[in-house]
């Protein structure tokens, strides 16, 4: 049996378990360091400085690149230390943008907490920092400010890193030092895939959601147009906790309330349109498998997921899905469905996902009357809303969507999080309808956290190989092993860690939050009284009553073709 370990921290001695650096250990017994570039899924950067420990020969360590010592001691709140992290934070605000009451990020800004945590009073240098709102607009989906970027490269790291798409990278040295896209494009001209990710790390302002709330107000203000809105699954689970609620609380009732409240005049969830994508893409694996061609079949719901792929590997375009996403899906429907009202329609889509509102954008989905959804708001926006519509979202009692459309499965709900797509397909796929084989398919693999899920299932007298994929910098390493000849008949792919409950629209939540989020969708799952798409009687209506005989017109699109 091995000694045990110990180093002390501020006079308190501390068990070495395997922790990688100091910032863990001081962590371990409740001691809150200051970081801006720490975070535990990217490398150690080590830039910002905040997080230095006094040891015992007088020196200073980072505490987040310096391994732990045992024997060792070291403090970490000292006279000398508050003086020397107050001097940093000063110096950062000297070359930060102020405009705090303006800024997005108000009242989430790292920068912001830490300057009140230190009792910042004043600054002693002169601010050379003004606001470039508007500097880079071109993105649908995200904008920049170069005014509010402190350099701590937490966006450079995980566009690199996790993702792997390397739209942006630091430029330029010293005092010029910025983070640009290669040549200084605009981000829309970039690798750029709309993924958000960046802004989830990003700890002030530089880097925010595109906001669309004030043509949402509009629309909803406007007599002549009835605004509908649709709500996708992972949205109500990540609500809550900037709400008063428990993080990862399914709070669908209450948000389908506090819209009403909005005013928008038709209500939707978009796991109806979930459950159509089930319908449509298990049809369409099922025949690939049979014929033998362009398999492994790859999801196509993700649209960071389909960017990358036409940016990055075009080749695999004939394996993505021809299925358009849930939310285009729902889209379309309605917005055929109202094609001949003497109202115009307003469809608002509320997402998890930043790159959802670069897909609105896309003309595969634009008629003679518009685009099929009109405004995407993130579920951040969402939040924003319903805080300035003074509503007490805690206090609301649940209410449900517009009916005949109102019906949902357990297995659109589960599309959220990374695996639910093929889990739900599996439902579909499987002949077996006892509470026995959904238990079966539940644990066939495709649950979990990890990046890349392998398993393998029976069908008829094959044996269908599955992989389940989140994080671009994942599907590079498997799409890579199919390139090598690796065989794969079905292949799921999200553009976010974790999935949909990690999306770049979300509030930030970390580890803890994918884990709670994607709790509260396989309890809100089983809890639904049906959990198979096929067995949910408003999908039968839509197929009977709006789509008949024009699924391919209103449910797929040839991303190969818009490609070309």
């Amino acid at each position: 049996m091995s000694e045990k370990k110990y180093m002390t921290i501020d006079g308190i001695p501390v068990e070495i378990e395997g922790e990688k650096n100091i910032l863990e250990l001081c962590r371990k017994i409740g001691i809150k360091m200051p970081t801006f570039c720490y975070h535990s899924e990217l490398s150690v950067y080590g830039a910002c400085r905040m997080c230095m420990v006094e040891n015992e020969w007088g020196g200073l360590d980072a505490a987040c690149s310096t391994p732990p010592k045992a024997g060792a001691s070291v403090k970490t709140n000292t006279e000398r230390l508050r003086r020397y992290r107050k001097n940093i934070l000063e110096l950062l605000l000297a070359n930060h943008c102020r405009d705090c009451t303006v800024c997005e990020n108000n009242n989430k800004c790292k920068l912001q907490d830490l300057a009140m945590r230190f009792n910042i009073e004043g600054v002693r240098f002169p601010n050379r920092a003004k606001s470039t709102k508007g500097e880079d607009e071109s993105s649908p989906c995200i904008s920049r400010d170069a005014g509010k970027c402190m350099l701590c490269g937490d966006c450079v790291r995980v566009c690199n890193e996790i993702q792997q798409v390397g739209a942006i990278d630091f430029a330029y040295r010293g005092s010029n030092m910025t983070i640009s896209t290669a040549f200084g494009k605009p981000l829309a001209e970039s690798p750029c895939v709309g993924c958000g990710q960046c802004v989830a790390v990003c700890p002030t302002g530089a880097l925010v959601v595109k906001n669309h709330i004030s043509k949402v107000w509009k629309a909803i203000d406007d007599p002549n147009v009835r605004t509908s809105v649709q709500i996708a699954p992972a949205v109500r689970v990540a609500v809550g906790k900037e709400l008063n609620l428990p993080e990862g609380e399914n709070v669908f009732g209450k948000i389908v309330a506090a819209l009403r409240r909005m005013g928008f005049d038709e209500l939707y969830d978009t796991t109806l349109g979930a459950d159509l994508t089930v319908i449509e893409e298990t049809t369409e694996f099922l025949e690939r498998l049979e014929k033998g061609e362009n398999l492994p079949l790859i999801t196509s719901c993700c649209p960071g997921w389909v960017q990358f792929c036409e940016k990055k590997h075009p080749e695999f375009l004939p394996n993505v899905s021809t299925c358009r996403s849930p939310m285009q899906m729902m889209g379309a429907i309605l917005k055929d469905r109202s094609k001949n009202d003497e109202k115009k329609t307003f469809h608002v889509a509320v997402m998890p996902c930043t790159g959802k509102k670069f897909e609105a954008e896309r003309e595969e989905f634009k008629t003679e009357a518009g685009p099929n959804v009109d405004a995407v708001i993130t579920t951040q926006e969402l939040i924003l809303m319903i805080k300035e519509a003074g509503i007490m979202f805690d206090r609301l009692d649940p209410e449900a969507v517009d009916m005949p459309l109102g019906t949902i499965s357990g297995a659109g709900v589960i599309f959220g999080v990374t695996g639910g797509v093929t889990e739900a397909v599996l439902r579909r796929v499987t002949s077996d309808k006892s509470r026995a084989a959904l238990l079966s398919v539940a644990t066939a693999g495709q649950r979990g956290k990890e990046g890349i899920k392998e398993f393998t299932v029976p069908y008829g007298e094959k044996t269908l190989k599955i992989a389940v994929v989140s994080g671009l910098g994942n599907a590079e390493i498997l799409l890579n092993r199919v390139k090598a000849g690796e065989h794969f008949d079905f292949i799921e792919i999200m553009a976010c860690p974790g999935g949909c409950v990690n999306g770049g629209g979300q509030p930030y939540g970390g580890r803890t939050g994918i884990d709670e989020r994607s709790r509260g969708l396989y309890e809100a799952d089983r809890l639904q009284s049906i959990r198979r798409s096929q067995e949910n009687p408003a999908v039968e209506t839509l197929y009977r009553d709006i789509i008949g005989d024009r699924a391919h017109e209103l449910l797929h699109v040839d991303y190969t073709k818009s490609h070309k």
